[in-house]
């Protein structure tokens, strides 16, 4: 039958290649209604009942060896995947749009429909094609989602795929997160829009459920992969049931979130949208750790921007933290390390224990031995997660197999080492004798992809497994012996014994000796030159050994699967496995970065403040061609800010970065870039640097600016962090200076946060005369000839010019535009202060008063009503000089 043996002659599955000319009819109706249903035929029908089930996504029909699309879905896949658009017939008396794609190449194109944020469903043959009596039996066996993918190929190594889902519950909105290639499900409450969209920018999910009547706000309108749910999907009294069944738990009060309600209605609508798209259990999915800002430095989505963790504009990982960082030996370890880089902890005791690992791994040089075992362990984290969903392949239990006999040699690398989390790492790393002894037994050393193809179960593993491969592989001496025979039976010493899969067991002889075979040979195949028969007895030993071969292949995929069920029974245990193996790893990467860097261990202190001695930017260091100039740092209760000037390019901007930066390595457990650093309580890091619009929500530079400004004077705190650059510069000279004072005197006066302020208003330099706990510091740079030397030096005190001009040079502005510009600024400065001389390099003040200008005086003694026509005239003339200098 057509529907379950090869595709049409009419589709071409080989992408690229030109459709055939067809006529494209109008998209049917995609439903499931009797009476329409009848117009079709029954393969038709039985696609359109299943495609109704999942309107808004792209149906894969299973169709002997290839997933078919239909109708508007064809044309859909056909676009995005650049594959053939054809047709398949008629249904309706209308021609069907069709478009294929090899089932044993699905993957790839899966991952990249993934990518593009499209929702598959999977539908499946179900029945046996060779017992069907008339139409196959299918349904859909899975549903792939941009957030629910596990599959090996279609997930990035080093970054987590999440799933998230976004209650709002009156004022509260809960947020739910899942890995499922990974089992880790976090949920959180937070209390308004700003505080959602950090945490979108800190997740970055491949997916966000939302219900379908929430008017989204604009964080969450323009994320990828957005999917609406029914509303009742997110009632906090059904999602705690249904998370009380998944954990097998009376009530939720160990988890910690029983008493937050919005936290469980996003929690519920996850798991029950996890549940519907993977049509399976979820045993790896066994608890839920409810996440609480004072837990975490908080950052906001602008901050994570501007720090660039992980993420750069241009693309390039290597001017991002993490790129600087990560040189993880496994892919969940780097995962690992970026959740760490994205989340940096408050709680001292687990830093402390970090900080002590990192020393003892460093010290003893252990880390190397640690990341050379390490570098044969694959990715234990996600194979643990396709075991659970009985999806692992053949590959994935030999890659744990070979991980667990590493596990020997860990042991030994870390005997020595005495501290609190490494003696926890040690336990959880610990040898499984017993798992590594079932897989060696069970698997062979190196099975093909798949288990359909067989050859997967080791000789000896079961016995009846080995007697029924024996009879379906020990055929050659029977066949030797038949050829044999049959040579001397009838007397045709060319006659020869063969098989091959499609005709299965034959006799051939030339045509010439057509006419001189026995009575009982029966004709098989007709080739050119040659005749194949077959006997009775071979027929008899044919239905044997393929019977063989079809049960020794059913046995062995019963074995994986009791073998897949055994390992379910162990994921507790591998999961742990897994974690600590990460965590090592993340914790070996940063003891070598240490060692390799030359970075210090970070003092966390109780005593507010900030110390750094010889500081310096991790990522700026790493890729400029000469030696770094470090710099000193010093915020404390009585120098709270620091009025940052100096020149354009002189290094401000790194200056003010990298002390946010170590700050937030010292809050992963890391070393820091310094040769000292002494970090006081610290609650939060904001930072408004750089310029940028969004267009798209219709937002100018400068309203950018204004926006992120307000979110750092309504929530940082007297102990933030606070990072500002060029504030005002988007608008008008003077009203950005207003706004540049007002805002900085506000953090200083009525916030009191650590705060390092860059500006080029002068005047603000001022402000340590009349605000307590500001200070001046500018970053050096002195003048050589036309140009500009920047010595990237900090000194106290502030600077004395800005170097606009030099800087200008040195960007190739052309020097006719230099030459017009040098002669403005003389004017303003003539304008402004007369013709009475200033000294080198001085600054125009703009809240300075003018010295009045003579004209003006003149101007203001005359009386114009006592003043005759000629004496009007001479006045003229005479102002008229006094203007011209």
């Amino acid at each position: 039958m057509l529907d379950h043996q090869q595709r049409p002659a009419d589709g071409n599955p080989i992408p690229g290649q030109p459709a055939p000319p067809a006529c494209v009819p109008a998209e049917p109706p995609v439903s499931a209604d009797p009476s329409s249903l009848a117009r079709h035929t029954p393969l038709m029908q039985q696609y359109l009942r299943i495609k109704a089930e999942h309107p808004d996504r792209l149906l894969l029909f299973r169709m002997g060896d290839f997933y078919e699309l239909f109708f508007e879905d064809a044309r859909k896949a056909a676009r995005l995947l650049d594959i053939t658009l054809t047709s398949r017939g008629e249904s309706a008396g209308e021609r069907i749009p069709m478009a294929g794609i090899p089932c044993h190449a699905a993957e790839s194109y899966l991952a990249k429909l993934v990518r593009l944020g499209e929702t598959v469903a999977i539908c499946e043959q179900i029945g046996d094609p060779a017992l069907a009596k008339g139409l196959v039996e299918r349904k859909v066996v899975r549903i792939v989602t941009p957030g629910t993918v596990t599959e090996e190929a279609l997930l990035e190594e080093r970054r987590d795929n999440l799933l998230i889902a976004i209650a709002p519950l009156g004022k509260t909105l809960g947020l739910a997160a899942l890995d499922l290639s990974g089992g880790r499900f976090t949920v959180r409450e937070l209390d308004g829009i700003d505080s959602l969209a950090g945490e979108l920018e800190r997740l970055d999910p491949a997916e966000t459920l939302i219900p379908e009547d929430w008017p989204a706000p604009a964080p969450v309108a323009g994320r990828r992969g957005l999917t609406r749910r029914p509303a009742w999907h997110f009632e906090p009294d059904q999602a705690r049931e249904a998370l009380r069944r998944q954990f097998g738990t009376q009530d939720l009060s160990a988890f910690g979130c029983e008493h937050l309600p919005a936290a469980l209605a996003a929690a519920g609508a996850l798991l029950n949208y996890v549940r519907e798209t993977q049509q399976t259990a979820l045993p790896h999915i066994q608890s839920l750790r409810v996440e609480r800002p004072e837990q975490f430095i908080v950052l906001d989505a602008a901050s994570r921007r501007h720090l660039e963790l992980d993420f750069h504009p241009s693309g390039r990982a290597e001017l991002t933290l993490f790129g600087v960082l990560d040189r993880t030996a496994t892919a969940m370890g780097g995962r690992l390390l970026r959740r760490w880089l994205r989340q940096p902890l408050r709680n001292r005791g687990i830093l402390e224990d970090r900080h002590r690992a990192l020393e003892a791994l460093r010290d003893t040089g252990a880390f190397r031995r640690v990341r050379e075992v390490l570098k044969g362990v694959g990715d234990l984290e996600r194979i643990v997660a396709r075991i659970a969903l009985k999806s692992a392949r053949p590959r994935d239990l030999t890659t744990l197999r070979t991980s667990l006999a590493s596990l020997p040699a860990l042991q030994e690398a870390l005997c020595d080492l005495d501290t609190p989390a490494l003696a926890g790492l040690r336990e959880a790393v610990r040898e499984r004798p017993g798992l590594l002894d079932l897989l060696t037994r069970a698997i062979v050393a190196h099975p093909p992809p798949l288990i359909r193809d067989g050859g997967v179960i080791a000789e000896g593993y079961h016995p009846e497994l080995d007697e029924l491969r024996q009879l379906s592989e020990g055929n050659a001496r029977f066949l030797t012996e038949l050829e044999q025979r049959e040579r001397q039976r009838t007397g045709l010493a060319n006659l020869k014994v063969g098989y091959n899969r499609l005709q299965g067991f034959f006799i051939e002889l030339s045509r010439s000796q057509a006419d001189k075979v026995p009575a009982d040979y029966s004709r098989r195949q007709t080739l050119k030159g040659t005749e194949r028969y077959v006997t009775a007895e071979l027929k008899a030993f044919e239905d044997k050994v393929l019977s063989a071969r079809e049960r020794a292949l059913a046995f062995e995929k019963a074995l994986y699967e009791e073998l897949l069920e055994t390992l379910a029974g162990e994921l507790p245990d591998l999961q742990r496995c897994a974690a600590g193996l990460a965590e090592l790893d993340a914790l070996a990467n940063l003891a070598e970065r240490a060692e390799t860097l030359g970075w210090c261990r970070p003092e966390l202190s109780d005593t507010p403040g900030l110390r750094i001695i010889a500081g310096r930017h991790p990522v700026v260091e790493s890729v400029q061609d000469g030696p770094f100039v470090p710099n000193d740092l010093e915020l404390t209760p009585e120098r709270r800010m620091l009025i940052i000037t100096g020149p354009n390019m002189g290094g401000k901007s790194t200056y003010m970065r990298q002390a946010a930066l170590i700050v937030l390595l010292a809050h992963i457990g890391s070393y820091v870039p310094a040769e000292r650093a002494v970090i006081g309580p610290i609650d939060r890091i904001f930072t408004r640097i750089g310029a940028s619009d969004d267009l798209a929500s219709g937002r100018s530079t400068f309203m950018v600016e204004m926006t992120e400004t307000a979110t750092i004077l309504h929530q940082a705190t007297p102990t933030s962090l606070v990072l500002m650059d060029e504030i005002g510069r988007g608008t008008s000279t003077f009203d950005g200076l207003a706004l540049a004072w007002a805002t900085a005197e506000h953090l200083a006066r009525e916030i009191g946060a650590y705060t390092l302020f860059a500006t080029h208003y002068f005047e603000l330099v001022a402000l340590p005369e009349t605000c307590p706990g500001v200070h001046n510091v500018h970053l050096d740079a002195m003048e050589h000839k036309d140009g500009v030397v920047f010595l990237h030096a900090v000194k106290e005190g502030p600077a004395n010019r800005s170097y606009g001009l030099q800087v200008a040079a040195l960007a190739g502005v052309p020097k006719a535009v230099l030459s017009k510009a040098r002669a403005k600024l003389e004017a303003l400065e003539r304008q402004t202060h007369g013709a009475q001389p200033h000294p080198a390099g001085y600054q125009l003040d703009l809240f300075a008063e003018c010295e009045p200008h003579p004209a003006l005086e003149l101007l203001r003694r005359i009386q114009p009503e006592d003043t005759t026509p000629k004496q009007a005239l001479e006045l003229l003339f005479t102002l008229k000089r006094l203007a011209d200098g």
